[in-house]
């Protein structure tokens, strides 16, 4: 069996197809990208979507070598995301759903990134530290669901960190967080931020406006660069994740981590993440993934499509609609014990 999973949520379209015991046979995707010191909007993100999406459904059928009589269902992102890109996106799911008399599999974004990590790396059970663009949470699985442990109380770190390249005028290609990281490298001088961990959940939004006000003022001054404030930012914002995933690991009682969503792709993040594990001598492991599959991605969609469909799990047409709130604690995992 093979299932073909469509992902849109935000300025990531991408088509990836599966096998049933989890081989990745095609992931093509495309990305929208605007100007230096704009973001992505939904009318015109969605459009986007529209233009590219039919051509990734070809080139992955094509690299897949498959027919669509040999797909088993179709996978699409039901939520969490932004409400036009999401809707176009299930709109050609549906589309293809009745043209080849396939059926519907809707798939929470989250959900996705999770056992995207977890197929590709091996890992059987670790605590989850999910970050992205429209995501923060720290994560582990226990009784069908995955229980959302510590989470960002305002904005997640993706948006942070795109919002402060916005301010630095950084270019979008290939992504904010990406030239945020580059430029990280070349900071030497640390400027103390604002540290807001309140019990297990993190705040970024004061941090933010924190940095926006001291950077005209400090570059204006010549009193930092702007790489000094890119490794500040990082440095302070990672501690943080770090310290509540270290705190669920105790509560779990697990040694190994897995990190997923686009941020994880960040090579600081993923080094300061196992210092935390070395250091504590749990004996456990750091699983990671590459940007492949750490970004937004078909295959992340249509791999827990293939596990609830072989479940019996479908999604009727009329119930085929999309919501910008879909928690990950919402989704029954009928797929582990």
């Amino acid at each position: 069996m093979f299932a073909l999973g469509i992902e849109g949520s935000a300025n990531k379209v991408g088509v990836g197809i599966v096998g049933e015991d989890g081989t990745i046979l095609a992931n093509p995707r495309h990305t929208y990208i605007t100007p230096p010191g704009q973001g992505f909007l939904p009318r015109q993100t969605a459009i986007h979507h529209q233009e590219h999406i039919l051509d990734l459904v070809q080139q992955a059928i094509k690299e897949a070598g498959i027919a669509p009589s040999e797909l088993c269902c179709i996978a699409f992102t039901k939520g969490p995301g932004m409400g036009a890109p999401l809707v176009s996106c299930a709109v050609v799911a549906r589309m293809l759903s009745q043209l080849w008399g396939i059926p519907l599999v809707g798939v929470n974004h989250c959900v996705g990134h999770i056992e995207m990590g977890r197929v590709v790396t091996g890992a059987q059970d670790p605590v989850v530290l999910y970050v992205s663009g429209g995501n923060t949470q720290v994560i582990a699985y226990s009784d069908r669901r995955y229980r959302i442990f510590g989470e960002t109380i305002d904005m997640a770190i993706g948006n942070c960190l795109d919002r402060f390249a916005r301010i630095l005028h950084l270019s979008n290609d290939p992504s904010p967080g990406y030239n945020i990281e580059q430029m990280a490298k070349g900071g030497s001088k640390f400027i103390e931020l604002p540290y807001v961990v309140k019990g297990m959940d993190v705040s970024f939004s004061g941090i933010l406006s924190f940095i926006e006000a001291a950077a005209h003022d400090l570059l204006a001054k010549e009193e930092a660069t702007r790489e000094d404030l890119c490794y500040s930012l990082q440095e302070t914002l990672f501690a943080m994740l770090v310290e509540i995933t270290e705190r669920a690991m105790a509560h779990c009682n697990t040694s190994d981590v897995l990190i997923v969503g686009g941020v994880g792709c960040n090579l600081r993040l993923q080094e300061m993440m196992q210092i935390m594990i070395m250091v504590g001598e749990r004996g456990g492991k750091l699983y990671h993934i590459d940007e492949r599959y750490c970004i937004d991605n078909g295959a992340m969609i249509a791999w827990p499509g293939m596990l609830a469909f072989k479940q019996g799990q479908v999604t009727p047409l009329e119930e085929s609609t999309c919501t910008q709130r879909y928690r990950t604690d919402d989704v029954l995992v009928t797929w582990r014990d």
